[in-house]
């Protein structure tokens, strides 16, 4: 049997972020113009995010997403490949834009347009069978963007990718519309090792009130859970075992794509051997991080930075 030749696989949106930081980067309509701190062009996605992040931590990973043939999508598969993130499998859509999203980004807080352009092309069917057999473990993130393309099939790549011996994970990220999923989202969650929802994604997918209730619920779905609390850490359930992870406090300059640097610090933990706890833990050091400067992958930390920073956090049951 042959080793594999990926450590994580991650599939979902790739797409540039335009983000626009101040005190206050709230528009004015009418006409009027506003200074704010910054500007600046970023990679964004939160499966774009997670690749980077976990690459800066030392793991093999390639994406698979759907960009366009444009600049944009030019820009991303330059900044993918010069952090070390396979792209071969990154769709180039001939006749779609890539999708882009204005950050509106202001102390402990943001605001977030997308227009989805060809991320939304995105199927099961991009996935090359080649890539999903060579991974130690799939990664789905942002399941309500993609969710007419990629969900219809996504329960059998999990299965797929299971089958071949990886583990998988699932961040579905907000739902724009509303819905919170339906049966595809519930058969997807049946082939996830791991979902990793904030604390009011974790609410809404659950229809539960209040998140030990919600907890309790999506537990019960099947898979591990870690729900991300931001700067309260994370809360860990692993059947019957549940632990909080509470980190140091950290000042943050910009929150944007922390939850998917946590995410690639808990799976790179988990790569390496280490309980749900412990990995969650180096996943609170790699999201606190990255919040160092803005955007969601400039002070994307690497492997010793964020073990020492794990070593601060505290492990407590419940």
């Amino acid at each position: 049997m042959t080793s594999p030749s990926l450590d994580l696989l991650v599939v979902g949106d790739a797409n540039p972020d335009v983000l626009v930081s101040g005190d206050d980067v709230t528009p004015a309509f009418g006409q009027q113009e506003k200074l704010v701190s910054g500007i600046g062009l970023v990679v964004g996605g939160s499966a774009a995010i997670t690749a980077v992040a976990a690459a800066r931590l030392g793991l093999r990973v390639a994406l698979v997403a759907a960009v366009g043939a444009d600049p944009a999508g030019e820009f991303m598969l330059a900044r993918l490949g010069a952090e070390g993130v396979g792209t071969a499998a990154v769709a180039v859509r001939e006749r779609l834009p890539t999708g882009m999203t204005v950050v509106l980004s202001r102390r402990g807080d943001r605001a977030i347009l997308t227009a989805l352009g060809a991320m939304t092309s995105l199927t099961a069917a991009d996935v090359p069978a080649a890539l999903l057999a060579g991974a130690r473990h799939v990664h789905v993130s942002s399941y309500f963007l993609l969710e007419r393309s990629l969900g219809p099939g996504l329960a059998g790549l999990l299965a797929a990718a299971r089958a071949a011996g990886a583990t998988t994970s699932l961040d579905t990220n907000w739902d724009p519309s509303g819905r919170w999923g339906d049966e595809r989202l519930g058969a997807a969650l049946a082939q996830a090792s791991l979902l990793l929802p904030n604390e009011a994604e974790a609410v809404h997918l659950s229809g539960a009130a209040g998140l030990d209730a919600a907890a309790l619920a999506l537990a019960a779905r099947g898979p591990r859970l870690v729900v991300k609390l931001g700067a309260r850490g994370a809360l860990c359930v692993d059947g019957q075992r549940r632990h909080r992870v509470v980190p140091r406090p950290v000042g943050p300059a910009d929150t944007t794509g922390a939850g998917d640097c946590f995410n690639a610090g808990l799976i790179a933990g988990l790569l390496s051997g280490l309980a749900l706890p412990e990995a969650a833990a180096l996943g609170c050091a790699a999201g606190a991080l990255s919040t160092r400067a803005p955007g969601g992958t400039a002070a994307a930390p690497g492997l010793a930075e964020a073990e020492a920073l794990a070593s601060t956090v505290t492990i407590q049951p419940g």
